[in-house]
């Protein structure tokens, strides 16, 4: 496999030399895709928007964005979830989507506390929709001037937050003391680390060799620039190799799933041997499942990543043996007998951690998408 990738790399860069009719679709990268990370320095009047164009920013599951913001008078909003957004068939009880909805709600009233605003936030406020989301207000967030609220310190992290799906170095000594956040639990504990390593492998496997779990994540690629640009969700690849091998055919949605080409193998195997490199983990277990838990899951996941982001350190959920579809429950059950042994606990987040090169900013729709008239 390693010599596949040689050969993928070489074909890149004679391509990015070599055709000049196509240099610049190689060598270009998302540009508007990546514009809501770049224009948070810009003033907004209205404190909701500022906090919104934060919040917009936030990890979610296959970067679907499903935040839909209804504006209420002059101090208030309520989020709802765009349906069409939502992943059927690995996130089958919308449990992912909501945890989403957390970390959009943290970090708006992060960013809120920025402009003196406290955030009073009201979970569904019309009950908890189930099995799964509808129509009905995911959260009501209210504005209120307070003098005497403390500006949060994470904020300086939010356009720093990445998620980071390549190989993991260790982290530094003292690190993993400096992500401490209430309601997770940390660990660099070697047999702990093995067991999780295990687990992680074999649901990534699974979830890959599932067809219908492996094409809902397919049908989500976006490959090269262009698509980014013009669709700025889903799980993007780009870069000169990405360029490079969809230009010629090698890389495709046909290709990367197909389990017996040569671009699902090499993706396996990569997938396999990243989430390999485990140097500590963290998790976040709930005493219920229930939809305001999953919120403050979600919130709570939120912290741990813009700590991490704070501190230099990697972050990269592995979300797969948590999932609800019926080819992972064997491994759901062991995940959750190895951290969340209590009866009706819930595991909701489980991430690893380390070191890892700089990645860029993931795409992003504008806020104004996803503001509701």
């Amino acid at each position: 496999m390693a010599g596949r990738r040689d050969v993928l790399l070489g074909l890149g860069g004679v391509l990015v030399a070599g055709a000049a009719a196509g240099t610049w679709r190689i060598r270009r990268m998302p540009q508007t895709a990546i514009a809501p990370w770049q224009s948070l320095t810009q003033p907004v009047a209205d404190p909701r928007l500022d906090a919104f164009r934060h919040a917009i920013l936030a990890p979610n599951p296959h970067n679907r964005q499903p935040w839909l913001i209804k504006l209420e008078g002059a101090d208030s909003a309520v989020l709802s979830c765009d349906l069409g957004k939502r992943l059927p068939q690995t996130d089958p009880f919308d449990r992912q989507i909501t945890i989403g909805f957390g970390a959009f709600i943290e970090l708006a009233v992060i960013a809120a506390s920025h402009r003196g605003q406290r955030v009073e936030v009201e979970p569904f406020p019309d009950g908890e929709p189930q099995p799964r989301l509808d129509q009905r207000g995911v959260a009501r967030l209210t504005f209120v001037a307070d003098p005497t609220i403390t500006p949060d310190p994470l904020f300086a992290a939010i356009p720093a937050r990445r998620t980071v799906r390549g190989r993991f170095g260790p982290l530094p000594d003292g690190t993993l003391g400096k992500l401490t956040e209430p309601g997770v639990v940390l660990s660099d504990d070697p047999a702990r680390l093995a067991a999780l390593r295990k687990i992680a492998v074999a649901a990534m496997t699974t979830e890959m060799t599932t067809p219908h779990a492996h094409m809902e994540s397919v049908s989500l690629m976006r490959i090269g620039a262009a698509e980014i640009d013009a669709q700025p969700d889903g799980l993007a690849l780009s870069g000169p190799m990405i360029e490079a091998t969809a230009l010629v055919g090698l890389t495709s949605r046909a290709t990367l799933a197909d389990p017996t080409s040569q671009s699902f193998q090499i993706g396996l195997r990569d997938l396999q041997e990243s989430i390999a490199t485990l140097p500590a983990a963290a998790w976040i277990t709930t005493p219920d499942n229930s939809r305001a838990s999953q919120l403050a899951a979600g919130r709570t996941y939120a912290r741990l990543a813009l700590r991490a982001a704070a501190n230099d350190a990697a972050i990269h959920p592995l979300s797969q043996a948590l999932q609800e579809y019926p080819e992972m429950a064997g491994l759901y059950a062991e995940v959750h007998g190895l951290l969340a042994p209590a009866p009706g606990a819930r595991l909701q987040m489980l991430v690893r951690l380390g070191t890892a090169d700089l990645t860029p900013p993931t795409a992003r729709y504008p806020l104004e998408s996803h503001l509701l008239p």
